[in-house]
C-alpha cells in the first residue's frame, strides 16, 4: 500500500507540471484567383491574398516563478504549388527559442523586425500579394525589397545582410521586447554578421517603440542594414526608418504609415513609400479602401501608386471570402527597366516600355487554423 500510495502522490505531483507545457499547432490556408490587365493580361491561381499562407508550431512552458520557455517554428507554403515559400526554408516565416518573464522577452533565432509588424498590422492589405498592399514599396538601392523580402537571387544587395527575408525577417538574431509601461513597448533586434575577421560585417539593428492605448495603435523603427561581399567590400549599407499608425474608432479604422530607405553607399539609390487606407466593419462584413505610393529618390518620372478597393467576409471565425479591385499607375521610370511596380513580383509580360499600369482583379477564400 506504502508504494502504492507513493507513486500517487507522484502522479499527483507530476500531473500540474505537464499541465503547465503546451504546443499548438496553427496556421494559414489563403488561395485566390487574380486576374491583371496591363499590356497583356493574366490569369493566375496565387497562393496568399489576404494573408501568406503558412503552418507552425508554437510552445510554451511555465518555469515558475513567472518565467517561461517559448519557441515558435513557422514556415511559409504556396499552395498553388504545394513548394516551400522564403525561398524553400521549411521554418522561412520564424523560428526562435527564448524565454520571457517580468523583464520582457529575448529569444534568439530568424525573427519579424518591427518594420514587418509596421507593414503588416497597419496596412489594410498587409504586405500579401493581392490589392494596394505594401509590397509595393521598395526596389531602392538597385533592387533592395525592404517589404517583400530577399529576391530570388540572394544576393546583395537585393537579400541584405541576412539573405533571404532582411530586413522584415533576420537571421542569426537576438531580440528583445520589454514589457508594457503605460501602453509602451521597446524593442531591439541584433542579427549578427557571422563573417570571421569582419564582426561588424554583414550585419543587421534594430530599434523600435509600439503604443498601444485610447483606440491607437503606434510603431516607430530605425533600422540598419549592411551586407558586404567580402572583408571591406559593402555591397549593402542602408538605413530604413519606418513610422506607422493605425486608429479605431468603430466601425471605422484609418491606417497609414512611412518608409525611408537612406542607401549609405556611393551610389546614394534612395527612396521611400508610404501608404493610407480606411475600413468599415458591419455585421460580418469589412468594406476597405487603400492609396499606396512607392518612389526612388534617385530618379525622376519613376513613381508607383496604387489604389483598391476591397471586402471581406466572415463565413465564420476562422474562414473568410474576399475580393479586391485595384489600379497600378507606373510613372515611365518605375520598377526595374522602367517596366513598372506591381504587389508581388512583375509577371513577364504583363507589361510594356510603352505600357506599365496594370488592372487588378482578386478573389479568394482564407481559412485560419
Amino acid at each position: 500500500m506504502k508504494k502504492i500510495a507513493a507513486a500517487a502522490a507522484l502522479a499527483a505531483l507530476a500531473v500540474p507540471s505537464f499541465a503547465q507545457s503546451s504546443v499548438t499547432l496553427y496556421g494559414v490556408a489563403d488561395m485566390f484567383y487574380q486576374y491583371a490587365d496591363g499590356a497583356n493580361s493574366l490569369s493566375r491561381a496565387q497562393s496568399g491574398g489576404l494573408a501568406g499562407s503558412r503552418f507552425g508550431l508554437r510552445g510554451s512552458e511555465d518555469l515558475g516563478g513567472g518565467l517561461r520557455a517559448n519557441f515558435t517554428l513557422e514556415g511559409g507554403v504556396n499552395l498553388d504549388d504545394g513548394t516551400s515559400g522564403q525561398g524553400g526554408a521549411l521554418f522561412g516565416r520564424q523560428a526562435h527559442v527564448g524565454l520571457s518573464g517580468a523583464f520582457g522577452a529575448v529569444s534568439l533565432g530568424r525573427q519579424y523586425t518591427a518594420l514587418y509588424a509596421a507593414t503588416n498590422d497597419h496596412s489594410l492589405f498587409t504586405s500579401a500579394g493581392a490589392g494596394p498592399s505594401t509590397a509595393l514599396i521598395g526596389g531602392f538601392g538597385g533592387g533592395y525589397e525592404l517589404v517583400r523580402g530577399a529576391s530570388a537571387t540572394a544576393a546583395p544587395p537585393q537579400a541584405g545582410a541576412t539573405g533571404n527575408g532582411a530586413p522584415a525577417r533576420i537571421n542569426n538574431s537576438i531580440k528583445y521586447e520589454s514589457p508594457s509601461l503605460a501602453g509602451f513597448k521597446l524593442g531591439a533586434v541584433y542579427g549578427m554578421g557571422e563573417v570571421a575577421g569582419a564582426s561588424g560585417d554583414n550585419q543587421v539593428m534594430e530599434a523600435s517603440v509600439r503604443y498601444t492605448g485610447h483606440g491607437f495603435d503606434v510603431i516607430g523603427s530605425y533600422l540598419t542594414d549592411e551586407a558586404r561581399g567580402g572583408i571591406g567590400v559593402n555591397s549593402t549599407d542602408a538605413r530604413i526608418g519606418t513610422l506607422s499608425g493605425a486608429y479605431n474608432f468603430a466601425p471605422f479604422r484609418v491606417v497609414a504609415g512611412y518608409i525611408d530607405f537612406d542607401d549609405k553607399r556611393v551610389a546614394n539609390l534612395d527612396g521611400e513609400g508610404a501608404w493610407v487606407g480606411i475600413d468599415y466593419q458591419t455585421g460580418k462584413t469589412t468594406w476597405k479602401a487603400q492609396y499606396v505610393i512607392n518612389s526612388p529618390k534617385n530618379l525622376s518620372n519613376a513613381d508607383s501608386k496604387a489604389f483598391g478597393v476591397g471586402v471581406v467576409y466572415d463565413l465564420s471565425k476562422r474562414t473568410a471570402l474576399y475580393s479586391s479591385l485595384t489600379r497600378f499607375r507606373n510613372d515611365a521610370n518605375a520598377g526595374a527597366g522602367g517596366l513598372g511596380r506591381f504587389n508581388a513580383a512583375l509577371p513577364a509580360g504583363l507589361t510594356s516600355a510603352v505600357d506599365n499600369d496594370i488592372t487588378e482583379f482578386a478573389v479568394g477564400i482564407r481559412h485560419t487554423f
